[in-house]
């Protein structure tokens, strides 16, 4: 069939692939069907669309498009755009080799990937390709060539500098802010730092939401790269770059699943930092209960799978196991953390934020020859005290448009809060993680960047009956409400006296 014109009538609504609407009438003419694949064009851009049919949202002539055609388009209200089918991809094909078990040649697995970004795969076909390496992972040659594909079909950025370093936590816990030290501290000592970083998905906050308050996070790469230049670190948001776009896709799919096959979290993260000439990689992996990696082995596996996709990348990484058994710090959510990270960087914040910052960036000085082997640390701890990463902190945020001298004040918190109090006097014996980060979900961060939890207390502590455990932030007086109710329900703390549990042939009585 030759292309057809048809007049636009723009949808706001995402659907998470590119797809258009056809009236019934007009599909019925070209004798195709719901889900075909077609080509939309106008001008010198196309998009492949899978269809969608109607009877009484668009008229025969028209052509429904959602938000991510009309952006890859351009599109405005009434223009012409032409559609014509197109045969389903060949990559369906390889998805479907591995799925029974098969390895993949690195030209098959670029050509899925390339499909995924071109937008030639439907989601439930790219599930399909998600879906599979969760089961059946990929091996470390797949997964370099996977990394590699992910790479080559986005932008990247060219640095002149030597060495690049960079630093990526696996994530997991709430209030995981030490990238707002650690880039300042290495840049500090010269180093070139480019840190692109992403927008929470299923955490309170993520590096970007914060330093989003700070500074513009959402860059173009001539942006990014002018900076790091000029004061050898920046903090923005990788969403903004077309970097490794074939993540983010994959990403949003994984997510509503529940899923984190390791081979995409291993691509993932390193297609990012390669696709900024990374040269010099460090991956923090938190462990501990409620973190992703629960047990030191689990975390090991996972660190030297880094390490040996790094060799097949022939860029150097290296990887550290930190504490990941309860938040970093005592602030969880965008303008709280964004306070403590200041307060930290001017010489008064909690010794976990500060232990961990320097613990990573004494490792990167280290890589990049900026410290002797084993005074990384110390070398770290002293560029902080000395308030030469505040400094430098401040450079980074003038130089992305904000104010260097930004006040605590200026920074937002939410004003509807509630404490929440010891039910009994004991120790704490646990902060469970995932707790602590739905209850600020629900108290509406990242979205509302007032939003949060203030602890007062860490894992070991003793606390008195009545002491304040956590103070909860919102900017809406319905999500304190719920936040409160979810608090009240799923206890985000465990105290335990010495006395655990009595049990004899007559009673057992529970005094926990």
């Amino acid at each position: 069939m030759s292309p057809e014109v048809f007049k636009a009538k723009l949808f706001e609504v995402e659907t998470g692939q590119n797809s258009i609407l056809l009236n019934q009438r007009d599909i019925e003419s070209f004798g195709l069907h719901a889900g075909v694949r077609v080509e939309a064009s106008m001008g010198d851009k196309n998009v492949v669309a899978v269809v969608d049919v109607t009877r009484t949202m668009v008229d025969e002539g028209e052509v429904g498009a959602f938000t991510e055609v009309t952006d890859r388009l351009s599109l405005s209200e009434e223009d012409k755009v032409k559609i014509a089918p197109v045969s389903h991809p060949e990559s369906i094909g390889f998805i479907r080799k591995m799925m029974k078990g098969n390895d993949l040649s690195s030209g098959e697995i670029h050509a899925i990937v390339k499909d995924i970004v071109e937008g030639r795969l439907t989601s439930s076909e790219i599930t399909a390709f998600l879906v599979t390496q969760e089961i059946r992972n990929l091996s470390i040659q797949e997964t370099a060539d996977l990394t590699r594909s992910m790479v080559e079909t986005g932008d990247t950025i060219e640095l002149d500098e030597e060495p690049v370093l960079d630093v990526h936590s696996i994530g997991g816990i709430p209030g995981n802010k030490y990238s707002l030290l650690t880039v300042p501290i290495v840049a500090s000592a010269g180093l070139t730092i480019p840190k692109t970083s992403s927008k929470a998905i299923t955490s309170p906050a993520g590096t970007a939401d914060i330093m989003g308050l700070l500074a513009d996070v959402s860059l173009t790469l001539e942006e990014i790269s002018n900076i790091v230049r000029k004061v050898g670190g920046v903090l923005a948001w990788g969403g903004a770059v077309n970097l490794a776009p074939a993540d983010d896709i994959l990403v949003r799919l994984e997510r509503p699943l529940g899923i984190d096959p390791r081979s995409q979290l291993l691509a993932s993260i390193l297609s990012k930092k390669l696709s900024v000439n990374t040269d010099m990689i460090l991956i923090d992996i938190p462990t501990g209960p409620g973190a992703k990696m629960e047990t030191d082995e689990d975390s090991k596996n996972l660190a030297h799978d880094f390490i040996s996709l790094g060799h097949e990348l022939n860029v150097e990484v290296e990887t550290v196991l930190t504490y990941g058994g309860q938040p970093l710090g005592y602030a969880v959510g965008p303008g709280l953390e964004a306070r403590e990270a200041l307060e930290t960087l001017q010489g008064n914040g909690p010794n976990s934020l500060i232990e961990k910052s320097t613990g990573l960036a004494g490792i990167l000085l280290e890589m990049g020859d900026s410290a002797p082997l084993g005074q990384g640390t110390k070398v770290a701890m002293d560029i902080l005290k000395s308030g030469k990463a505040y400094n430098k902190m401040q450079e980074i945020i003038e130089a992305q448009g904000g104010d260097p001298d930004v006040k605590m004040d200026d920074l937002p918190i939410g004003d509807k809060k509630e404490v929440i109090s010891a039910s009994k006097e004991g120790y704490v014996k646990r902060i469970y993680n995932s707790r602590i980060r739905d209850i600020a979900r629900t108290a509406g961060a990242p979205r509302d960047p007032g939003a949060g939890i203030k602890l007062f207390y860490k894992e070991g502590r003793e606390i008195d009956k009545g002491d304040p455990i956590l103070e909860i932030y919102a900017e809406h007086e319905n999500k304190l409400e719920d936040a409160i109710k979810m608090a009240k329900k799923n206890k985000p703390f465990r105290i335990e006296g010495m006395m655990l549990e009595r049990v004899s042939k007559r009673t057992r009585t529970d005094l926990s």
